[in-house]
């Protein structure tokens, strides 16, 4: 594919992608759909099996997307804690609340739901959907910018686990100087380390060694005090949608 530099070029060529990639994914079968998605749920619990302590961001699924809230809710079950974002301000971060089975909901935007004033929290951890993704581990969101914007602010790199199908894999999405690779990606073929390298098929035993490492280099989890967002802190805890 012709690499473009062009931001006033790639920036349609994502919107067009991104409708394609969204419409391909609705169109898969529920039974399609499920096996996908079990077996999915099975690779992030072997794959990431140490995240007691942590606190997990995930997003609540939207057009189709892989549902996390099966994995997540392990997790949760092991001591992991769960949380999910709010959009607060166009051009800026979004923030984490945290979230459990029966938390107070409101509709957000597009009506996705929301926690209704449960705790703020910073994550340590975030499992991101994503409507496509390159050979290198970058993804394709929804355009709105949310997620690079967020993991600039937050004062440390968290863990990035990016979540999707083998059918939306692109040769490349023209990655920006603003566009951050997922550390990980998850689909039904299987557990890849990215981090903005050629994508690397890896077993379960490499994967969870190499995201203890990781979570160690970063400082990861937070002290139990730091995992309570408040103040200006409150502003820069979540993520959602790349470019």
């Amino acid at each position: 594919m012709e690499q473009m530099e062009n931001w006033n070029e790639i920036k349609p060529w994502r919107k067009a992608r991104r409708d394609e990639l969204i419409a391909r994914r609705v169109a898969l079968s529920d039974a399609e759909r499920l096996v996908w998605s079990e077996r999915m749920t099975a690779q992030l619990n072997a794959g990431f099996p140490l995240l007691s302590g942590t606190v997990i961001g995930y997003c609540w699924p939207y057009k189709s997307e892989f549902d996390a809230r099966f994995a997540v809710r392990n997790w949760c079950a092991q001591g992991a804690v769960a949380a999910l974002p709010e959009v607060i301000a166009k051009a800026g971060p979004l923030q984490f609340r945290q979230w459990w089975p029966g938390a107070p909901m409101k509709p957000g935007v597009y009506d996705i739901p929301v926690p209704d004033g449960t705790p703020l929290m910073l994550p340590d951890v975030a499992v991101v959907p994503m409507n496509g993704f390159d050979a290198h581990g970058y993804r394709l969101g929804y355009g709105g910018g949310y997620f690079d914007r967020t993991l600039a602010a937050l004062e440390r790199r968290v863990l990035t686990i990016g979540v999707s199908y083998e059918t939306l894999r692109l040769s490349t999405i023209h990655p920006q100087p603003h566009d951050i690779a997922m550390d990980f990606i998850v689909t039904e073929a299987g557990l890849y380390r990215a981090g903005g390298n050629p994508l690397a098929l890896i077993d379960a035993a490499e994967c969870a060694q190499a995201a203890k490492l990781l979570l160690k280099v970063r400082n990861l989890p937070r002290a139990a005090g730091l995992h309570s967002a408040t103040g200006d802190a409150a502003g820069t805890a979540g993520y959602a949608a790349s470019e």
